[in-house]
């Protein structure tokens, strides 16, 4: 094993992996120390339950990543590593109680169909969005991919009021303020329709009544009737594997199975790592940690940063409720009864209101395991076959807003604490919603793998109880605030470390923002 780097990155998270890639690309050695047995983090595609099918261990969507700026800088070389996408025009769905359903995609015209179904009001609302969304993303992406930084954000302000006029400026700072209730009770009539949308929300710890969720409902609609979805052609790890190959082709390395115990500091500034082995790993410019930062200072720096203010924002940093996944190898798709076209979408969610949302929210911050938990059923296999044996799927169940900690059951019939012991009641009522819309489920389920809170955090130390997401996004972690002020940028108060991952600007999902950032501020360019 080399001894020394230029960089030594800690983690194989995809956001710790691009930042390598980009660094290897100019021109620095680059040695990256994970864990556990195969890179990823939480982007992992691994047969989990029987030979053949290939579970996405938590991330499915990769549209992030094939709109981001590091895919358009290195779309080819990626490529020439073997990414590939799968691409969904029939991208997510809600069932609800009534026995209806409500599905987009990427074909414009038939959302519009979809949507008068329900309420033509709501429908020309659709077409008024759609219609503002070319001008209004380009000051939204513009913003997201932008360092959090005072003159950086000063700038962007400027160019908004300069290029949008002030009524639509002031509009644009108000809608990013809202939360998806006051977003979508303002814009449609139908709850139905709310609740299709505000279910994205829901992706990202942004309950229906939490400011600022507005965004995340607003722009994954929107983008993906203008984009379409893709999913990782073969598993999410495509993603993973060009990002390593990458990596490697520029002499640089990707250690699996190797814990970093901590930080080594010479006169207040980083100059490697110590593994666990004892072994001792010089970084010559730079340690970045891809880490959650109440690990960072809490594990990875003996006796803390030594700026107080930082240690107390990172020990202090709030994580959002946990996830559990259940992954299924299947005989064949659901049979959903309110329609067969729903087999064809690659989400499904089962989230009926707003309210019911704001319950399960409410219940899994108390600690409760929810009476009627969010549900996210994914259908990689409908988009990408080549998952499964032929003529087989596997199925994605994301049940969103599970306590890290339990102390009860908001419905009173799951006994126990433990998520060992219960991850299987719980489990089982997450299949008996789901077979209230889908009559005969039970009987396609060949074998099955859950996956609790715990496990994940076991797995990956950054999902704090199972927190996918790295830290909740509300506006005190958010923008300037992620995950502290004067450090959105991954800067620390310790020379030559930074920090990098879902917990720094911009914040979670598949799409190597922070990763590339930092990258590109530590090469100059």
């Amino acid at each position: 094993m080399q001894k020394s780097y230029d960089a030594v990155i800690i983690g194989a998270g995809h956001n710790s992996l691009a930042c390598a890639a980009h660094l290897a690309a100019k021109g620095w050695s680059v040695g990256v120390f994970e864990q556990a047995s195969v890179p990823g983090g939480a982007v992992k595609t691994l047969e989990l339950t029987e030979p053949g099918f290939r579970h996405d261990w938590a991330a499915m969507n990769v549209s992030l990543f094939a709109g981001s700026a590091f895919f358009k800088a290195y779309s080819e070389e990626l490529t020439r590593h073997g990414l590939a996408f799968a691409p969904a025009e029939n991208c997510f769905a809600s069932v609800f109680e009534d026995g209806t359903w409500l599905g987009l995609g990427n074909d414009a015209a038939a959302n519009m169909e979809r949507i008068a179904a329900f309420s033509e009001a709501d429908a020309a609302a659709w077409k008024r969005l759609t219609d503002g969304f070319p001008a209004r993303a380009e000051h939204i992406f513009a913003l997201l991919g932008s360092p959090m930084k005072l003159h950086v954000f000063a700038r962007f302000m400027l160019k908004l009021f300069m290029r949008a006029g002030h009524r639509e400026a002031m509009s644009l700072v108000r809608f990013l303020l809202a939360s998806p209730r006051a977003f979508l009770t303002e814009t449609f009539e139908d709850e139905r329709v709310r609740a299709t949308l505000a279910a994205w929300g829901m992706h990202l710890d942004f309950a229906p009544d939490i400011a600022g969720g507005a965004l995340f409902p607003y722009l994954e609609g929107m983008a993906n009737q203008s984009f379409g979805m893709v999913l990782g052609q073969g598993g999410a790890d495509t993603v993973v594997k060009a990002l390593v190959g990458m990596i490697e082709d520029r002499g640089g390395a990707v250690h699996c199975g190797q814990r970093v115990a901590r930080i080594v500091r010479k006169g207040g500034a980083a100059v490697g790592v110590e593994l666990e082995d004892g072994t001792r790993i010089d970084a010559q410019k730079a340690v970045i940690a891809g880490s959650a930062p109440s690990r960072l200072v809490g594990d990875l720096l003996e006796g803390g940063s030594g700026d107080k203010a930082f240690d107390a924002g990172m020990a202090g940093f709030q994580h959002a409720p946990g996830t559990m996944m259940i992954h299924l190898a299947m005989d064949d798709l659901p049979d959903w009864s309110a329609g067969e076209a729903l087999r064809s979408y690659a989400y499904v969610h089962l989230a009926p209101s707003l309210d019911q949302m704001a319950r399960a929210y409410q219940e899994a911050r108390a600690g409760l395991l929810p009476k009627a938990p969010v549900i996210v059923a994914g259908q990689p296999t409908a988009v990408d076959p080549s998952r499964a044996p032929e003529g087989k799927h596997v199925m994605w169940l994301q049940v969103r807003m599970a306590p890290g900690t339990v102390k009860g059951d908001a419905a009173g019939t799951i006994e126990g604490t433990d998520w060992e012991a219960i991850k299987g009641p719980f489990a089982e009522r997450v299949i008996d919603i789901i077979e209230g819309h889908a009559p005969g489920l039970r009987d396609k389920i060949i074998a099955r793998r859950i996956v609790s809170p715990e496990e994940l955090e076991a797995d990956n130390p950054n999902l704090v109880g199972g927190d996918q997401v790295c830290g909740s996004h509300h506006l005190t972690q958010h923008f300037f605030f992620r995950p502290a002020y004067g450090h959105a940028n991954g800067e620390t108060p310790i020379t030559n470390l930074h920090l990098t991952g879902a917990a720094v600007w911009p914040g979670a999902g598949l799409g190597a923002g922070s990763g590339y950032l930092l990258g590109r501020r530590l090469a100059g360019n």
